[in-house]
């Protein structure tokens, strides 16, 4: 099996990682976690999202096994396995996966728009616009995208320090006591997690772009052990803040916190929240499309760029359909499912199996 050679100029410094696997996670869920997974842990909870950030380690060092046996992404793996056509058939759901990622990301933040600043604002517009500014990210190559995804978690860090003001009035003794809930209810509670911990698979797909990638390891597991430690740490003041029954009723507990914070120059600081927003589900976006023109590219031998406008127009004509709330929360659901299977089934399936075809191949 050859390997593929991508040229050097087109490849990324190890370190990147951290930035491209921390923007893919920090965008889709992380402004409703808290009530998905309290519904099932109570307060108990933010043992869960610890439980399913260690469960994720295990993942990273899989995935990367994988990558290294074969010297490639996804589609190499599968190819191996299975053989040049069984190996891109199953390589083709993993296309409609980033569809559904990028589109739910994309819906749900407009969702936010329309039910908090611009009630009118047309689907339809924003789209397209957004779309456009995805198109000439990704056009301009993966490097390109992942400046973007750096300056997405640099510029928008201070909104962390936002949530200081909810201290004092925030009860911990909400959380007590600890371990209240059954293993049972915990491991419920971090399958829920799993909207806002996907992303990080995208290791799979930018292996072969990655100057020297044995060095990227370190970066890629401290990248899930800060996001896993961020989002407990939101988790603990949100809970602190709410108590069970408010958390329940807020659809957003993120932007109802922001709420409370009142300066001199705006009066409602979630508006400056949701506009930087827009730079953090940026990156989500622009990634997606890019890995998902990418794997039509490698799939069905046609240009990217075709892939590109080809994710663009199915954007456009799939966003028009998911105009209620009850779809977006389907579309959402959908896709964490999907995520859960694809990250704990499939990829450890995966790696046993080529595990047993490297012995085979080896004897």
């Amino acid at each position: 099996m050859q390997a593929q050679t991508i040229p050097d100029r087109l490849k990324i410094s190890p370190f990147l990682i951290f930035f491209v696997i921390m923007s893919m996670q920090i965008g889709l869920g992380a402004f409703d976690f808290q009530r998905r997974i309290a519904k099932y842990a109570g307060y108990d909870a933010w043992i869960s999202i610890l439980f399913a950030g260690a469960c994720l380690h295990i993942i990273i060092w899989m995935i990367y096994k994988i990558t290294e046996t074969v010297n490639g992404d996804l589609v190499t793996a599968h190819i191996y396995v299975a053989g040049n056509f069984f190996g891109k058939l199953l390589s083709f759901p993993v296309i409609v996966y980033f569809l559904m990622h990028s589109l739910a990301t994309l819906r749900t933040y407009i969702e936010i728009i329309q039910s908090w600043m611009f009630p009118e604002l047309s689907l339809f517009w924003f789209t397209l616009s957004f779309m456009l500014l995805c198109m000439y990210i990704v056009f301009g190559g993966l490097r390109t995208i992942v400046g973007i995804a750096y300056f997405s978690l640099v510029l928008p860090a201070y909104l962390l320090l936002s949530f200081g003001f909810n201290l004092p009035y925030s009860h911990f003794e909400n959380l007590l006591p600890i371990w209240d809930h059954s293993v049972k209810d915990l491991l419920k509670s971090s399958f829920h997690m799993t909207l806002s911990f996907i992303g990080f698979e995208i290791v799979l797909f930018l292996y072969p772009f990655i100057k020297d990638p044995q060095k990227s390891k370190k970066w890629a597991h401290l990248a899930v052990l800060t996001t896993t430690l961020l989002f407990t740490v939101f988790a603990v003041i949100t809970f602190a803040y709410f108590s069970e029954g408010q958390l329940q009723k807020a659809i957003w507990p993120t932007l109802t916190m922001w709420k409370i914070l009142k300066l001199s120059f705006v009066d409602r600081f979630e508006f400056i929240g949701i506009a930087n927003w827009n730079l953090i589900i940026l990156p989500n976006v622009c990634i997606s499309i890019w890995i998902g023109s990418r794997l039509v590219k490698r799939i069905f031998n046609i240009k990217q760029k075709k892939g590109v406008y080809l994710f663009i127009i199915s954007h456009l004509v799939f966003i028009n359909f998911i105009n209620t709330r009850e779809k977006i929360d389907l579309l959402n659901s959908i896709m964490g499912k999907i995520g859960f299977a694809f990250i704990i089934l499939h990829i450890p399936l995966l790696f046993i199996a080529i595990q047993i075809v490297k012995r085979v191949k080896k004897n």
